[in-house]
């Protein structure tokens, strides 16, 4: 049975989506003699061109579809770039209304049509506030790039290494770039946290330390990286032991007199600069024009127009209902209410400090988990996933306690698997808990998602790149819902869990809005999520951090989910016995991350086609 949510709620989302973009198009006269086949495949050709020029600003993005233009460079960070970037996209849309009309087109043709177009409602947006996007946060320039190639730059040859090591020497220079960015933001007077300058700082000092920067010690994360490499190359016999040497001097010199320089600078910068960040109350209030910037970054995160007033009641509302959902379940297993089952749980599974041995139990714990949703899946889809997938140790300069978990989707030829990234520093959490996780993470979550998307067969190339919050986000919390129709929770205790992830992500909704439209400081938003979302210290601490640092994305989920489940509502109204529970989640994954507008028209018509029959 579907779960009945608040109709006040679901009608202020519905309301709040944006409308999809309208027929602003002047197509050559012979348009109108196509048919929306012959038409559409025109269309994909034409925004496969652009596509292919827009991957020039962006060779990072090339490397994640498996492709290999500009596997030498990294993104230019600057300022000046993504002007550049952002007036040749308005270009782009231009011709392509000049060119084409969206009523021409297939369903799928409209839909990318109105991605094509949003996309540059969106980078305007955010060229607009941007140095408001704070370029060290978690997950920033300074230990993202070294994780993209870690994990995203294969290396099936010589050349590619070479690639690599031109990728190692160009870290340096990037940073100047974001440090230049982050020094004009001050001078806005808009600066990150002071906590997130501390882990800028020891993040970079990690990744900069060891061999080969130092004599002696363990070798650096890079260096391991990129000895890892050349080792595979040799085992392949794809390169000789001289030209394996060779690979490794230059990667070393790379590290050495081209990164090293670039975070010395940022540490320096970091140290000079931190006795003026703000702590305390850090939220988007304490920023100048602080608000407009958090009403645009829901709106980039969330694709509505909901104000942080209507979120902030949608979080309140959502966690009552959770709580007595919980409750029942709770009464189910034997016990009074929610909090004494929770209190019960923890009793019976401790946080324990990791070790080596329950690191390799967990993950091999969550690999199994992964394998028995995806063994589950055709009871709930017809298009499966067909790539590998694996749950993995979050690399060591980016791993924090009580960090959240992560995942990325495998390459478009499967030749990179899908990955689903877990903290384990701290202590452990609750093992009934995981089940629930890899759910999200992985299948029929966001690897699966990933899977799917870069497979798409008949859309443009753009279509496997595109990233919409809300749907992502959406999508992974309505996937745990569906583990539980699919019948994968093994107990009450999962099932319990369930809940309290999806009561989290109602709490998110109230200290996001919290923190950013109601002045809350870091340590009211700590306590809040401790009480209500039930987070231990190091977690409460380490996500209210990451909303801190990134307004609006954690709004995204609940968002996302509710509004999937509406549709999944007002398609089973309408159709009766004609709805059919796979062929909807099918289409709602089928088409890649959309826009929450897109996906509802989307929806219509997949139930318009259905009553045609």
């Amino acid at each position: 049975m579907l779960r009945t949510l608040h109709a006040p709620a679901l009608a202020a989302l519905a309301l709040a989506v944006a409308p999809a973009a309208g027929l602003v198009a002047i197509a050559p006269s012979a348009a109108s003699a196509q048919t929306p086949a012959d038409a559409t495949q025109k269309f994909n050709a034409f925004l496969d061109a652009e596509f292919a020029e827009a991957l020039k600003f962006s060779p990072q993005t090339a490397t994640t579809l498996g492709r290999k233009e500009g596997y030498d460079r990294l993104n230019d960070l600057s300022e000046a770039a993504e002007l550049k970037a952002l007036e040749w996209r308005r270009g782009s849309v231009a011709r392509m209304k000049q060119g084409f009309q969206r009523d021409k087109l297939s369903d799928e043709g409209k839909i990318s049509f109105d991605m094509w177009s949003q996309e540059l409602d969106r980078a305007e947006l955010a060229y607009r506030f941007r140095r408001y996007d704070f370029p060290f946060g978690g997950g920033g320039a300074h230990s993202g790039l070294p994780s993209f190639l870690i994990s995203s730059h294969l290396v099936d040859g010589a050349a590619d290494m070479k690639a690599y090591n031109a990728r190692l020497r160009a870290l340096g220079p990037a940073m100047d770039q974001a440090r230049e960015r982050a020094v004009a933001a001050a001078g806005d007077g808009i600066r990150m946290p002071r906590f997130a300058y501390e882990r800028m700082i020891a993040e970079s000092r990690k990744l900069i330390s060891g061999q080969p920067f130092a004599a002696e010690g363990p070798d650096s994360p890079l260096w391991t990286d990129a000895k890892a490499k050349v080792a595979r190359l040799s085992a392949a016999g794809k390169v000789t032991p001289q030209e394996a040497q060779a690979l490794l001097d230059e990667a070393k010199a790379a590290l050495t007199t081209g990164m090293k320089p670039g975070y010395e600078r940022l540490i320096a910068w970091g140290e000079g600069d931190i006795g003026k960040a703000p702590s305390g109350k850090v939220g988007a209030l304490t920023l100048p024009k602080g608000l407009d910037w958090y009403q645009a970054a829901i709106t980039l995160q969330t694709t509505t127009t909901l104000t942080p007033d209507q979120i902030h009641s949608l979080g309140l509302s959502e966690v009552k209902r959770i709580q007595g959902e919980q409750d029942a379940l709770a009464q189910k297993a034997g016990f009074k209410d929610a909090d004494a089952y929770y209190a019960e749980l923890n009793r019976a599974d401790p946080p324990q400090p990791y070790t080596d041995e329950n690191r390799a139990e967990i993950l091999a714990y969550s690999n199994s988990l992964i394998a028995k949703s995806r063994a589950a899946l055709p009871a709930m889809f017809n298009n499966l996933p067909a790539y590998k997938m694996e749950v993995i140790r979050e690399p060591s300069f980016s791993e924090v306690a009580g960090g959240a978990a992560h995942a990325s989707g495998p390459s478009p030829d499967g030749a990179r698997p899908g990955r689903v990234y877990l903290h384990m520093l701290g202590k452990t959490s609750l093992r009934a808990s995981l089940a629930d996780l890899m759910c999200h993470e992985g299948v029929p979550g966001h690897v699966m998602q990933g899977d799917l998307r870069v497979r798409q067969k008949g859309a443009p190339q753009f279509r496997l790149a595109a990233r919409n919050a809300a749907f992502n986000e959406g999508w992974g919390l309505y996937s745990e819902l569906l583990c539980k129709e699919m019948g994968v929770y093994p107990d009450i205790a999962s099932d319990f869990m369930r809940l309290d992830a999806e009561l989290f992500r109602a709490a998110r909704l109230v200290t996001d809005t919290g923190l950013h439209a109601k002045g809350w400081t870091e340590d009211e938003a700590v306590a809040y999520l401790k009480a209500t979302g039930r987070r231990g210290d190091d977690q409460a601490r380490a996500e209210t951090r990451r909303y801190i640092v990134n307004p609006g994305q954690a709004t995204a989920y609940k968002i996302g989910m509710i509004r999937i489940l509406q549709l999944r509502g007002e398609a089973q109204k309408a159709l009766g016995p004609k709805f059919d529970i796979k062929a909807f989640n099918d289409t709602v994954i089928a088409s890649g991350s959309l826009p929450l507008s897109v996906l509802d028209q989307r929806i219509k018509d997949w139930v318009a086609e259905q009553k045609r029959g």
